[in-house]
């Protein structure tokens, strides 16, 4: 298992424990009073039988009676309420935790472990969670002591009949032994398959207009449903070893029974042992099942605690970017100088397929530069360089001057806007996803005159909340809206450098006039890198770096490439660009 800088191993009780001493210890102090009352129980029907028998006031016994009981029902409730909500406290810790870390890991990891199966750690295995502090952190404990006392008591009544009752419960102690040993890798089998199911659903909706445009929710229901039927066998596994659990308990109390019962007649009837101390014996019998139970059972629970905390363990020891981080120093924060970026012969690959081979070009501090190029020259791929997404095999990446891997992740990013191609938005109102990554939020005149600039402005004037109004959920823009959005986000974003990947590729006539508007705006003042398969915003840049088979033949002026560099001309007449010895030209030199 990976493990990231300083990881420790998640500690339930001491997550548990932090913060809520006070509360856990009223919650022992109560399971304590419960289980005092339990075990005097049978001890005061036997006064009450003596009683009887010598024919004295049955007052006070009656009222010990149901003082005990009392007493033992509140005490038993007010703990486990007092526990459930320190573990769901605790849970919502873990669940927040879990969620910040997911969120700070690089994409590849995130990518490689599955949205759906990710989800799950939030979900399921956090849920299961609970059962480690329902049952390992007290009820475990306590159905032990509460064992040990019962047996040391029956003892105390009788040793021969106590003998009776463990050869019986013996029996049952063999099957659930054998039990334990299997539910821990079924649970694990059943929770990684259960992942495997939210990773694979999440998809399938993801994908949901596709689908349905193709006709194909029979065929995704078919995919579904193998991995539905993965999940279930697992599962039907962990019930088969779970289903053993209570006949096994239910046989050792039988044999247990009829052992004592037979026993304990015949030394009633030599005199050894009195009616009241058989009743009592017999009643701690009954009461020895509860406890007993709880531990056969909560053992095997346990198991599926113990194989989700392994779970979350395997996603917490993952190093997240930030631990990757330079230490913060004065320098880190300066003004920067310099080019926007500059690439120094970069190389990047994806596994072990090769993506940027030597890439070198420069982007100025000021204007538009264009990047183009074909599918798969490592265009993409360069944005998320410079975002430090991900770090290159080899070369230097410089952004402001500065190498990428010299900068904080937050003092890099919030040097830099990035507009992906889908024009992502939040779940979330219209201004948070305005004035996302913030620290101070605009005024509601400022975001209203970006709105205005974008054409947005009446638009949200008419939503039931206006800006306030939630997007993604009941409310939703259009595919065009949406883009303005994202747009109204970059304006207002105080960045030197503004990347956009492929901004064109779903925009109508409209929404790119309103994109170039934009793009003029910031290029006044600051570096904007477009990735774009359209020639006609390389022939507006200020700047075009011409990409090819992970390498950059050449960079320049639109003009400069269309005169000296042929695979570019080929690109902008609609051909298939072939790079030769004598068609490359060094970049910078075009």
């Amino acid at each position: 298992m990976p493990t990231g800088p300083e990881y420790q191993r998640l500690r339930i009780l001491r997550e548990l424990v932090r913060g809520r001493k006070a509360l856990l210890t009223v919650v022992v102090l109560l399971s304590i009073i419960s289980t005092v009352c339990n075990l005097a129980m049978p001890l005061i029907v036997a006064r009450l039988i003596g009683a009887v028998q010598a024919h004295t006031p049955v007052l006070w016994p009656v009222v010990w009676m149901t003082a005990s009981a009392l007493g033992a029902a509140v005490s038993a409730a007010a703990s486990g309420y007092l526990l459930a909500r320190g573990g769901e406290r605790m849970v919502h810790g873990l669940r927040t935790r879990i969620m910040g870390h997911v969120l700070r890991l690089p994409l590849h990891q995130v990518r490689t472990h599955g949205t759906g199966n990710l989800v799950t750690r939030v979900t399921a295995d956090s849920a299961q969670l609970r059962s480690i502090v329902d049952l390992g952190i007290l009820q475990l404990p306590i159905s032990g002591l509460t064992t040990v006392a019962t047996i040391v008591i029956m003892g105390y009544l009788d040793w021969v009949l106590l003998l009776a009752t463990l050869a019986g419960f013996s029996v049952a102690g063999l099957i659930i032994g054998v039990v334990i040993k299997g539910l821990r890798r079924s649970y694990a089998a059943h929770q990684s398959a259960l992942g495997v199911l939210a990773h694979r659903f999440t998809t399938a909706l993801d994908a949901l207009p596709t689908v349905k445009a193709y006709r194909a929710e029979t065929a995704m229901t078919e995919r579904l449903a193998e991995a539905s039927e993965t999940t279930s066998v697992a599962a039907l596994r962990s019930n088969l070893l779970n289903s053993a659990l209570n006949p096994a308990m239910g046989l050792g109390q039988q044999i247990a029974l009829v052992a004592v019962i037979a026993a304990g007649g015949a030394r009633y009837a030599s005199g050894v042992l009195s009616v009241a101390d058989f009743a009592a014996f017999l009643l701690y019998l009954m009461q020895l099942v509860a406890p007993v139970f709880v531990i056969a059972i909560g053992l095997g629970q346990l198991q599926a605690g113990l194989s989700a905390r392994k779970r979350f363990d395997e996603v917490l020891s993952l190093s997240t970017e930030e631990s990757a981080d330079p230490a913060a120093s004065p320098t880190a924060v300066s003004s920067p100088s310099g080019p926007a970026v500059r690439f120094e012969g970069v190389d990047f690959a994806y596994d072990d397929q090769s993506v940027l081979r030597g890439a070198t070009f420069t982007v100025p501090s000021r204007g538009l530069t264009a990047v183009v190029g074909e599918s798969g020259t490592g265009k993409s791929t360069a944005l998320a360089l410079i975002e430090r997404f991900v770090t290159p095999a080899g070369g230097r990446v410089k952004v402001l001057g500065r190498d990428t891997t010299d900068w904080t992740l937050s003092g890099l990013r919030a040097r830099i806007t990035y507009v992906d191609q889908a024009f992502t938005l939040l779940t979330d109102t219209l201004r948070a996803n305005l004035t996302v990554g913030h620290r101070v939020a605009p005024s509601d005149e400022a975001l209203f005159a970006v709105l205005e600039t974008v054409g947005l402005s009446e638009a949200v004037q008419n939503l039931p909340q206006g800006i306030d109004t939630v997007i993604g959920e009941a409310v939703d823009l259009s595919g065009g809206q949406r883009q303005r959005v994202a747009l109204a986000r970059a304006l207002l974003a105080d960045t030197e450098i503004v990347l956009f990947d492929e901004p064109t590729s779903q925009l109508d006539s409209i929404n790119e006039r309103s994109l170039r508007t934009v793009v003029e705006r910031l290029a006044a003042e600051r570096a904007v890198v477009m990735v774009t398969h359209r020639m006609s915003v390389a022939g507006h840049a200020d700047h075009v770096v011409f990409m090819h088979g992970g390498q950059v033949p050449a960079e320049g002026t639109h003009q400069e490439l269309l005169d000296g560099c042929p695979p570019y001309q080929a690109l902008v007449a609609g051909e298939r660009p072939s790079l030769t010895a004598n068609s490359a030209v060094p970049a910078g030199q075009a």
